[in-house]
């Protein structure tokens, strides 16, 4: 640790090990001092908060950002995982979020996240002779026209049009009386959790204070101003407060009730609106492109991802369980339905590895239904010293995070710079492309397969040589996980060291995806990432056992919420386990 100008401290790894975790809760408590209060707390550790932690960190402020679970564990694990404009929004003529989206898109490719956000080629089947194709043409050539106009497309090709036998060839297990041509253009696509860790770790390298599993408990006024937060620590059932200049809440689908712990004056309001995700094995059915289809309420996407496709999303109003939203029988049928409209093999419930659901964080309107809400965003500064931003989308995370810290700093007595998020590459960004081209010989030097070192590129971008310096010291790292041979052991290690990883489902199901992707939802890998995870975190045997006996129950619950017929059975099914606490 160093320091820098203003008295921070920059995490020269951006390394969320448990000892940065133990010396950000210090740093936290020494805010109650007087004159020792922070510039800005951020209250939320998905992308928006993580964004805002980053944007506020580099402009010079003092900051710390706390998540009452694990990084990303809401909405911002559980998305469509594609960056992009949002074809769909072109129909509702929100041109200016389309535009928006499009110009983080090219900044995510090209500057910002090249190692995690890539191109990827998508379908657009045409059902009618002669009227459709002018017409989904000049929407899709104005969406490439809206993203050049951003200066960040570079990288994405532009759309071309396919013939019949064009379309067959790209996807040739599409039906043939499906469609009469289609339409290639390109979007991105993301792994949303891992995107958000290492932006946490990114705000963490350049000087945050970041500690997961603290939750808010209550907010500190002084007459009606908000000037911290009460936190409880989720690990040892401490109860602290930290002070700080200005709160931002950036809590997604908790929006309301955060809110409510302070004013019921201004309060935005926010629906959480379900949408569910089925994982097949890329075998499956043959296609070289992703598909995107028209539903009679949304559309649905059918998406590369690895050796798998992702199929989804629903889109359904949710007003049960915001922890654990559960996917019923019901939106599993609804999903498989509409994509074997156009598959010549139907797939069925038995070639489904993984299904996950997440709940989108809308604007509240009038409308009954969700599909028609909007994805803008929202500031409000509600009282002093708090605020709150609700709504938006995934791709758009940077912006909504900069209009946030604008909102708190005009506020502050000191000038404050501008944000510069949209100039700074996350850790493992820079140096990754001279990684990428010396893959090879890293691979020899590891004494692993090429595959491997691609597939930790893709996922650590230029830290894979962290990863591979552990395999160099614990060569027994090198073995591929039970039931999950895509990820290694010493993924596990650095998940635990490197990643803020705190109990083994952190590791299953947002370090890496093995909870959708394999078979077994990580039943066999589980002993083996709880034994890795505990020599680290100094767990007893029976913190082991609980940690194992927990993941398996929580496999079981979600098993069981996916054969019931409608969201409250399922949302039921899904609530007979509680989240895991650790043992005190």
């Amino acid at each position: 640790m160093s320091n820098i100008a203003g008295g921070s401290q920059v995490n020269s790894a951006g390394a969320l090990s448990p000892e940065s975790r133990a010396a950000s809760i210090e740093a936290l408590k020494a805010t109650a001092e007087a004159g020792k209060e922070l510039d800005i707390l951020i209250v939320g550790g998905g992308v928006v908060g993580a964004g805002a932690a980053l944007d506020a960190v580099t402009r010079g402020l003092t900051v710390g950002i706390v998540e009452a679970r694990d990084w990303s564990s809401g909405t911002s694990s559980r998305s469509s995982k594609l960056i992009h404009g949002g074809l769909r929004y072109l129909e509702m003529l929100d041109f200016a979020l389309v535009q928006e989206a499009l110009q983080e898109r090219g900044l995510l490719i090209q500057t910002i996240a090249p190692h995690l956000v890539r191109p990827v080629p998508f379908l657009y089947p045409l059902t009618r002779r002669f009227v459709e194709r002018p017409y989904v043409g000049a929407g899709i050539m104005l969406y490439d026209t809206l993203g050049l106009t951003s200066g960040h497309s570079r990288g994405v090709p532009m759309h071309r049009h396919l013939t019949k036998r064009g379309t067959l060839r790209a996807a040739p297990s599409l039906k043939d009386d499906a469609f009469v041509g289609s339409i290639r253009y390109y979007d991105a696509q993301v792994d949303d959790a891992r995107l958000v860790v290492n932006v946490v770790r990114t705000a963490a390298h350049y000087g945050a204070h970041a500690a997961n599993r603290l939750r808010v408990v209550d907010f500190l006024r002084e007459g009606e101003r908000v000037v911290g937060a009460k936190l409880e620590n989720q690990e040892d059932g401490e109860v602290f407060e930290v002070r700080a200049k200005q709160v931002v809440n950036a809590t997604g689908v908790w929006t309301d009730e955060t809110q409510a712990m302070v004013t019921d004056r201004g309060q935005l309001k926010v629906r959480a609106s379900k949408g569910i995700h089925l994982v097949v094995p890329r075998d499956r059915f043959q296609s070289t492109v992703g598909l995107i289809l028209r539903t009679e309420k949304s559309v649905l996407f059918v998406i590369p991802w690895g050796r798998h496709w992702i199929i989804g999303t629903t889109d359904t109003d949710w007003t049960l369980d915001k922890a654990h939203p559960a996917a019923s029988s019901k939106d599993i049928d609804y999903v498989l339905e509409h994509v074997n409209r156009v598959l010549k093999r139907p797939l069925t419930r038995e070639d489904v590895e993984g299904v996950y659901a997440g709940l989108r964080p809308l604007l509240a309107g009038d409308n009954d239904s969700t599909a028609k809400l909007s994805r803008e965003h929202v500031v409000a500064h509600p009282v002093p010293g708090l605020v709150v931003v609700a709504g938006g989308k995934y791709t758009t995370y940077r912006v909504m995070a900069k209009d946030a810290v604008d909102e708190a700093t005009r506020a502050m007595d000191e000038r404050v710079p501008p944000s510069c998020t949209d100039t700074i590459p996350l850790l493992g960004a820079e140096g990754f492309k001279a990684a990428w081209n010396r893959r090879a010989r890293s691979a020899e030097e590891a004494g692993v397969h090429v595959a491997r070192v691609e597939h930790l590129l893709n996922r650590y971008g230029s830290m894979t040589a962290e990863v591979l310096d552990l395999i160099a010291r614990q060569p027994e790292l090198a073995e591929p996980l039970p039931g999950a041979d895509d990820y290694l052991a010493a993924e596990v290690v650095y998940a635990t060291t490197h990643e803020g990883a705190r109990h083994v489902h952190d590791v299953l199901t947002r370090r890496t995806r093995i909870s959708i992707e394999a078979w077994d939802r990580g039943v066999s890998a589980v002993p083996v990432v709880a034994k890795l995870m505990g020599e680290i975190l100094g767990w007893s045997d029976t913190q082991r056992e609980s940690e194992i006996k927990h993941y398996l129950a929580r496999v079981e619950a979600e098993r069981l919420s996916q054969e019931q017929p409608d969201d409250e059975s399922a949302d039921a099914a899904r609530m007979g386990v509680d989240d895991i606490m650790p043992l005190r």
